[in-house]
C-alpha cells in the first residue's frame, strides 16, 4: 500500500485502529510510553539508513508509534524506510525510487512486510515507453507513451507522487495501473521546524481516495505531515506546528463536507407520504405490501394500508412502486473517520452507529455536525475506549492501571454523553470487575475486547454486557495455546485451530448456554475474519465482491492486497476455521443469544456484507434484517424512539428497490435515505464519493 493506504488501513484496524520515532542513529532502540517509563516497542532501523535522512514521528492517538526515514543516495535514487507497530501488527518497508526530469517514476523497488506481515517484493519500471510492475497482488504491462504515474500498491513514496503531479500539466496525470490523480495548492503557512521558520503549503490531492487528501510540502516539495487526528506522519521538529496543520485541513475538509451537505440535503418542508410501499415490520420480522407511510417533520405520523391514509393538501408524494420501506439500520461496531464516513453509512441506508473508540475531540467537534445536518451522517452513539498502558496498548489517549484511573475513566465519558464503556487488550484482569461496577453505577454498558490473560468467560462472570469479535469466542477454548490476547496471535491462532473445535461437544455447548443466561450480546463482525482467514493477494477481498466494480479505481486497488500471511499448506485450514466461524454464529442465533451487527471495516458497504454473512450462516434474512434495526435498538434501549416503522417514532427510514426479506444482497439497492427530517438520494451521495450508486432513485 502507499502512504495514505497505510493510514487508512491503520485507520480501520483502529478499533480495528506503539512505539516511537528512534534518535539520530540507525540502531533499534528502546522507546518510552509518555509519561510511564514503560518501554512502549521497539523499531528496528536498517543500518542502511544514514544518520543524516530526514526522519519523521508516525503518531497514532498521538502516542508516538513509528518513525519514516527519507534520503537520496549519491546516484540521486530516493529511498525511504517506514516502519510502524500497532498492537504487533504495521509495515515494514523500505523502498527506493528513480525519478526522470519531469518528477515520475522510472524505477521503484519496495521489500519488507506489510501491515499483516505478509511479505512486500515490489518492483515497477519504465522504459522505451512501456511500463512493468508487479507486486503481491497484480502483474501487469502498458504502453506509456504519454507521461502516467505508477500508484504503487504497497510501496512508501512520501512525496514522489505530489512532485510528479505538480510538474505535470494541469497538475493531473493518469495512474498506472488505473486512474487519475490531480493535485491543487490551498495555503502557505509558515511554521517551526527545530527552532527554523519555514514555510509548509498545504495541498489536497485527488484519485487516491473517496475524497481529497490532505498533504503539507515545503518549498523543495518535500513531506512535512500529513494525516489525522488518529494517525499522522509528521517530520521531526514540527511536531509543535502539527496542531495548527490538522486544524487547518479540517478546517478546509469541513467545509467541503458542509458545501456537500448542503447540496445534496432535501429538507422535508411539508409532510411526506410513501404510498405504495412494501415495508418490513421490525417487530414481526415480516414483510406486508400496499403500505402507506406519512412523516411529518423528523416523526412518523400515520402508518397503514394505502386506502386508510389519504394525502392532505400540501402533502409531498413518494410513490414506492412496491419498493421495500425499512427502518434505517444500524452499524453497531463503526470507528468514525472525516466526513466522507458520513455520507458512505448514508448511502447504504445507514442511519444509526455505536462508534466502539475514537478520539474524544474528534467524535465531540464531528457528531454535533451529523446531528445539526451540517454534514451528512448517521445519529451516533458513543463507546468510551479504555487500555492499559504497555507494548500492545490500543490507539487512545485514556489509560486505566489502577483503580482510580479506571473509576475516573468511566465518570469522564459518562459526563461527555457516552453510554458505554469498551475495555481492551491490556487493561489488567483485575481492573475489570472496578470499571464494570462503576460503568453500571453511571448507567453505562460494558463491552470489549477480552484482556490479556482471562476468558471471554471470566470477562463476561466480571461484568461484561457484550464482547466484539467471534475470534474470542474460539479464544475461549484455546487459552491455553494463547493467553495473551494483546498479540496477533488472537487472529493467526484462530484461523489455524477454529476448524478443529468440536462445536457439538458439551463444553461448548456449556459456553453457549452460559452466554445466554447472562444475557450476553455478541458483536461478531465476521466479515473481518472473512477478510483476515479467506482473502488472497491479487483476488477481490470476499467483502467487496459485490461492490468492487462501483469503487473508484485506487479505494478498488485496495481490495487486492489480501488478509493475514497464510503458512504453506494452510490454505484450506484457514478457510475451514471461517466457516466455523459460521456455524458458531448459528448456533449463538438459534440459542436466543442477541447479537448486533457491527463492521469494524469500510463504512456502509461492509454492513450489508455482514448482514450477507449472517444469511449465509443460516440465519433468516427477515431475522437478520430485525437484528439491524430493532435488535440494535432494544440493545441499546432506544427501541421507543427508533428501529421500526411506526406512529410517534423517528422518521429513520430507508427505501430499498429489492426485497431484502427475499434476497439480502438486496439490502444493497437503496435508494431514497430519510433522516433528521431530511430526504437523500443515495445515488446522489455515492456520486459525491466517485462511487456508481447500485440503482437510480425513483422518480
Amino acid at each position: 500500500m502507499n502512504l495514505w493506504q497505510t493510514g487508512r488501513l491503520a485507520a480501520f484496524c483502529a478499533a480495528i485502529v506503539l512505539l516511537s520515532s528512534p534518535g539520530p542513529r540507525a540502531a533499534a532502540q528502546e522507546t518510552k510510553t509518555p509519561g510511564t517509563g514503560a518501554p512502549a516497542s521497539l523499531v528496528a532501523v536498517p543500518a542502511e539508513v544514514p544518520a543524516d535522512a530526514r526522519r519523521y514521528a508516525i503518531r497514532m492517538a498521538d502516542n508516538r508509534a513509528g518513525v519514516l526515514a527519507t534520503w537520496t543516495s549519491p546516484d540521486g535514487a530516493r529511498h525511504s524506510f517506514f516502519a510502524f507497530n500497532d498492537r504487533g501488527r504495521g509495515p515494514n518497508l523500505t523502498t527506493r525510487v528513480v525519478v526522470d526530469g519531469s518528477g515520475l517514476i522510472t524505477e521503484l523497488d519496495a521489500t519488507g512486510n506489510d501491515y499483516y506481515k505478509n511479505p512486500v517484493n515490489e518492483r515497477f519500471r519504465l522504459a522505451g515507453g512501456t511500463a512493468t510492475w508487479k507486486n503481491k497482488a497484480e502483474h501487469g504491462e502498458k504502453a506509456a507513451r504519454s507521461p502516467m504515474l505508477y500508484a504503487p500498491l504497497d510501496a512508501t513514496m512520501p512525496d514522489e507522487i505530489e512532485g510528479a503531479l505538480l510538474a505535470a500539466p494541469g497538475h493531473r496525470l493518469p495512474l498506472l495501473p488505473e486512474g487519475e490523480a490531480s493535485i491543487e495548492r490551498v495555503e502557505d503557512r509558515e511554521i517551526e521546524i527545530a527552532g527554523q521558520k519555514v514555510r509548509a503549503t498545504l495541498y489536497e490531492e485527488s484519485g487516491f481516495g473517496f475524497t481529497p487528501s490532505a498533504i503539507w510540502l515545503d518549498a523543495d516539495r518535500r513531506l512535512v505531515a500529513s494525516g489525522s487526528d488518529w494517525f499522522a506522519i509528521v517530520r521531526e521538529g514540527a511536531e509543535s506546528a502539527w496542531p495548527e496543520m490538522l486544524a487547518a485541513q479540517k478546517a478546509r475538509a469541513a467545509a467541503r463536507g458542509a458545501e456537500t451537505a448542503k447540496r445534496l440535503r432535501k429538507k422535508l418542508a411539508a409532510p411526506l407520504l410513501i404510498r405504495h410501499a412494501r415495508l418490513f415490520d421490525s417487530e414481526t420480522a415480516a414483510a406486508r405490501d400496499g403500505i402507506s407511510v406519512r412523516i411529518v417533520g423528523n416523526r412518523i405520523a400515520a402508518v397503514g394500508p394505502d386506502a386508510t391514509i389519504a394525502a392532505a393538501k400540501g402533502d409531498e408524494i413518494l410513490d414506492a412502486r412496491g419498493r421495500m420501506v425499512l427502518p434505517g439500520l444500524w452499524d453497531m461496531h463503526v470507528h468514525l473517520g472525516d466526513w466522507d464516513d458520513g455520507l458512505l453509512h448514508m448511502a447504504a441506508g445507514v442511519t444509526t452507529v455505536r462508534d466502539m473508540a475514537n478520539d474524544i475531540d474528534h467524535l465531540n467537534e464531528l457528531v454535533p455536525q451529523f446531528e445539526s445536518g451540517a454534514l451528512v451522517g448517521p445519529h451516533v452513539l458513543k463507546a468510551g475506549f479504555i487500555d492499559g498502558r504497555g507494548p500492545y496498548q490500543g490507539p487512545t489517549k485514556v489509560f486505566a492501571d489502577t483503580p482510580e484511573e479506571a473509576k475516573a475513566d468511566v465518570d469522564r465519558y459518562q459526563s461527555l454523553g457516552y453510554v458505554q464503556i469498551k475495555i481492551y487488550s491490556s487493561v489488567k484482569p483485575e481492573l475489570v470487575p472496578v470499571i464494570a461496577a462503576e460503568a453500571h453505577r453511571s448507567g453505562l454498558r460494558v463491552s470489549g475486547h477480552v484482556p490479556a490473560f482471562m476468558t471471554m468467560q471470566q470477562a463476561v462472570a466480571q461484568g461484561y454486557d457484550e464482547v466484539q469479535h467471534a475470534n474470542f469466542w474460539f479464544l475461549n477454548f484455546l487459552f491455553d495455546t494463547v493467553p495473551d490476547t494483546r498479540t496477533p496471535d488472537r487472529f493467526s491462532a484462530v484461523a489455524q485451530h477454529a476448524a478443529e473445535l468440536d462445536l457439538g461437544s458439551e463444553r461448548v455447548r456449556a459456553f453457549v448456554q452460559f452466554l445466554r443466561e447472562h444475557g450476553t450480546v455478541l458483536d461478531p463482525t465476521v466479515n473481518v475474519f472473512d477478510d483476515m482467514f479467506v482473502a488472497r493477494p491479487g483476488v477481490v477481498a470476499p467483502t467487496l465482491v459485490e461492490v468492487a466494480d462501483r469503487l473508484p479505481a485506487q479505494v478498488r486497488r485496495g481490495a487486492l492486497d489480501g488478509g493475514l500471511p497464510v503458512p504453506e499448506g494452510m490454505d484450506r485450514r484457514y478457510r475451514d476455521s471461517y466457516a466455523a466461524m459460521r456455524r458458531m454464529l448459528k448456533m449463538m442465533a438459534d440459542a436466543g443469544i442477541p447479537i448486533v451487527a457491527g463492521t469494524d471495516a469500510l463504512a456502509g458497504f461492509e454492513l450489508h456484507s455482514e448482514l450477507e454473512e449472517y444469511v449465509a450462516a443460516g440465519i433468516p434474512a427477515p431475522q437478520v434484517l430485525r437484528i439491524a434495526t430493532l435488535g440494535a435498538a432494544r440493545v441499546m434501549k432506544r427501541d421507543a424512539e427508533t428501529g421500526s416503522i411506526a406512529p410517534g417514532k423517528a422518521a429513520d427510514v430507508i427505501l430499498v428497490d429489492g426485497d431484502p426479506t427475499a434476497r439480502i444482497a438486496e439490502i444493497r439497492r437503496v435508494v431514497t435515505v430519510i433522516q433528521g427530517g431530511n430526504v437523500y438520494d443515495a445515488a446522489a451521495l455515492y456520486a459525491a464519493l466517485g462511487v456508481r450508486p447500485a440503482v437510480s432513485a425513483p422518480r
